[in-house]
Parts: C-alpha cells; structure tokens; sequence
C-alpha cells in the first residue's frame, strides 16, 4: 500500500475545503478562517472502504411498509434533562452540549452519569482534566461514582476500542474539541479533526446502540466552536446559558430529533452541584413589597412549559445626540420595532429617550408574545405610573398595530391564575369562552385598547 498526502485548506466556520489557501472563504465570505491541514490516505484503503459492499446488500423499501417502533427511553437521572431531550435519553443517539467555560456542562454530565451509572454500564472520557480532578469534583458534589468508568485519553481510535471492548451503553467525550485521529494530522480542534472525530462517533453510536454526549466549546460569539455541520451529525443540540454571577442556569433544545426544539430546563447551581428548579416561574419573579414603574409580569412559553417572567423598562431622557437602545434577554431589533409601533398607533414618540428593557433572572425571551408587556413596561416608566403586581400581560404586536393571539392563550392565563395574578391583559383572540377562575381578563384587540391601562 502506497500512502498519499495532500493538504487541504478547510473554513474553521462553515467546513469548506479547498486545495489552495485564500484570504476569503468561497463559501461563506469569511476573512482568514482557512486553515491548513494533510490529510493522508492509502491507495487501497481508506475510511470509506466496505461501504460499496454494505449498500448493495441493503434493500429498498417502502416507507409505509416500515413499522414505527416506540422509543424506549431510559432515565438520565435528572427531570430537568430529560424534559428538554423530550422525555429521557434514546439509546444510540449522539448529544451535543455547548456551552461557557465554567457554566456547569461538565458537573451536569457527572451527575447524570453517577445516577444512570446503577442500572447500566458508563464511560466518561476526559480529555481536558485528570481522573485525579474528576475525582476531587465527584467528592466535592457527594456522588456516588463507584460504577462509574473514567478514560483519560484523547486519541480517538483507544476510545472506540475501549468503548467496544466494554460495551458501554452511555459515553460521554469531553470535550470533542480535544480529540483527534490518526488519520488526519492536523492539530487536535481544527475544523477537519472535529469533523472527522464528530462523525466517526455518530455512525458508532449507530452502529453499537450506544448513547454519546459530546461536550461543545463556544466561540466568543456564542456559538459552537468548529464546523456548523457539527449540528447537522448529531440528533440533538443543547446549550447551557446563564451569567456566571448568577446561581440560576438555563438548559435550552436548539435541534432534537425525538422531541420539542426550544424545550427549557432551569438548575440552580450550589454547593453540591446542579440543583433542578421545579418552578421555574418562582425565580424568574422579584415580588416588589410595592408597585414600582417600568416593572411589569408577562407569560411566555419555552417548549411545553409556561413561565411568568418579569420584564423591566428603564426610560430616561437622553443626554447624547443618539439615543440608546439596549436590550438584556430580546432581541434588540424587535424593541426597535415596538418602539416604532408605539410612536405610530400609541401616538407616544420616544425618540429622545434612552431605553433599557431587563428580562429578569438571565431569561433569553425568543418568542413575540411578550410584545405587549414590553410596551406596557416603557409606557409605565415613561409615564412614571406603577402597573399593580397583581396584573400579568401577554400578546403579540403587529405592524398595523394589532394585538395578535399567541399560541396556548388559555394555558398561560391558567398558569398566571395559579400564581395568584387576579388581572390579564391578553389578546382577544385567546381569552377562553367560559373565562378563568379567579382571573379576570381583559381583551385586547388593538395597541389603542391597551393605552388606556397605562
């Protein structure tokens, strides 16, 4: 066998090759993000060899012929995880976890592992840390870790074999960023080795029924470090968010195969680790002993879960020749475009005010129901007139000044009824025929309805 190499020059954000090195990306127009790698294959065998034989052995078949089978779904010991995976772990599906340093992807794994451990066989690779650190973790959090295996190793051919030989039903690689293969001699977390890593772990998920957990370094963006085709192998994407001055921590489903995508699960950090917070809504909530302006109560909707959040709104006349505009936990453009739709259909201009809007407790708010509390919440504090604690508001504004119904009204308002809130402001189209016990609603059919409240 003859061995050929030949290098490569591979786009660290989108995974593009090329055979010739360019200031610019072909693909995605990023500047000096190719990067070099050789790549070395035999003449006569490569990682692709066998597969001719395997497909024309494969029959074809009809799809309504195929019998959907439950999905057995084991228990990975913490509620909070299995809701955003949809209900438990399925047995050969590959995970990925990406999150900040020190936000607790590690520490979360660990205690999965040390419960799941007790039932079947696990293997936790490190690539990052020593057994000796693994253990001092493992005490400090009071685990039980006595059937759980630890592998210090980041070449990827020992883990396989070594996952094989023992037949591990859940493995978990931290980080994939550190491993590499032989076959590629690029440096361990270039876009080629992570992709190539990444891949020859999915098909062994496949292929042994073995459930893996890969951990994800984040790039100062935000993102998942390494090719975006990362996401595309794997079933299911989730990302750890929280300020790291904050106890509280967010678990969010970006992509999941066998469940809901932006499904939420929130863990307060302490002193033993990850603790699961079974109302989330209790900490996303500041009872102020007295009504304060710009402080008002939404409901939104993560996955299958309602949550009352706390949004905040801080306007102040502006001192500089551009206004501010600053958004923690929205999306900056959508304020922008409330504030356009106050001034043309709530006759109320902010255009030399400064304005801050707060999401309280680290919550990123994605969806457009809380279009109305966060218009609620400038007017209140534009107007310095306090919104009574007991009210919660909910709805999505359009363009043409419509409040538009959101999806599962009815849900949240008997969410907001179970926490005592006595006043709703929602939209016309979700207020429930028969009404809520204990709530009274108020509909709301256009911005102007709404004004007179505020």
């Amino acid at each position: 066998m003859v061995s050929k190499t030949k290098a490569v020059y591979t786009c660290r954000d989108c995974g593009a090759s090329t055979s010739k090195w360019a200031g610019q990306c072909q693909d995605c127009g990023g500047w000096n993000t190719l990067e070099e790698s050789i790549m070395s294959r035999s003449s006569k065998e490569n990682r692709f060899s066998g597969y001719a034989d395997q497909a024309s052995s494969t029959e074809v078949q009809v799809l309504s012929d195929v019998k959907a089978q439950r999905l057995e779904r084991s228990q990975s010991g913490l509620e909070e995880l299995d809701r955003v995976l949809g209900g438990g772990i399925v047995p050969g599906s590959a995970i990925l976890i990406g999150g900040d340093p020190g936000i607790g992807k590690s520490t979360l794994l660990l205690q999965s592992l040390a419960s799941m451990s007790q039932h079947i066989k696990t293997l936790y690779v490190s690539g990052e840390e020593s057994a000796q650190q693994v253990s001092m973790r493992a005490n400090r959090l009071h685990l039980s870790v006595d059937r759980v295996s630890i592998l210090c190793e980041i070449a990827l051919e020992t883990i396989l074999a070594t996952a094989e030989k023992m037949s591990t039903d859940v493995l978990v690689i931290d980080s994939i960023q550190t491993v590499f293969s032989d076959e590629l001699q690029s440096a361990p977390g270039s876009v080629g080795q992570v992709r190539e890593c990444a891949a020859r772990l999915v098909r062994f998920a496949k292929r042994t029924n073995t459930t893996i957990f890969l951990v994800g370094h984040v790039t100062k963006e935000g993102a998942i470090a390494g090719p975006r085709v990362l996401e595309h192998m794997v079933d299911s994407v989730l990302y750890f968010e929280g300020d790291s001055a904050s106890r509280f921590r967010v678990i969010r489903a970006i992509k999941n195969r066998f469940g809901a995508v932006n499904e939420l699960g929130v863990f307060a950090m302490t002193e033993k680790g990850l603790r699961e917070v079974t109302n989330p809504s209790a900490i996303f909530l500041s009872r102020h002993e007295q009504d304060v302006p710009g402080s008002v109560v939404m409901v939104t909707r993560e996955g299958s879960r309602p949550l009352l959040v706390e949004v905040q709104a801080l306007v102040d006349e502006s001192r500089q020749g551009h206004p501010k505009r600053i958004t923690v936990g929205m999306d900056q453009n959508r304020l922008a475009m409330l504030l356009a739709i106050l001034h043309r259909h709530g006759q109320c201009s902010l255009l030399d005010q400064d304005v801050f809007v707060n999401i309280v407790g680290g919550l990123r708010v994605m969806e457009t129901g809380g279009d109305l509390a966060v218009v609620a919440a400038l007017l209140s504090s534009f107007k310095s007139k306090n919104i009574p604690k007991d009210w919660v508001v909910f709805g999505e504004l359009g363009l043409s000044g419509e409040v538009r119904p959101v999806q599962n009204g009815e849900e949240r308002l008997r969410e907001a009824a179970k926490h005592g809130f006595k006043i709703a402001l929602a939209p016309k189209g979700n207020v429930p025929k028969s009404g809520v016990e204990g709530l009274e609603i108020h509909p709301i059919s256009v911005l102007r309805d709404a004004l007179s409240f505020f």
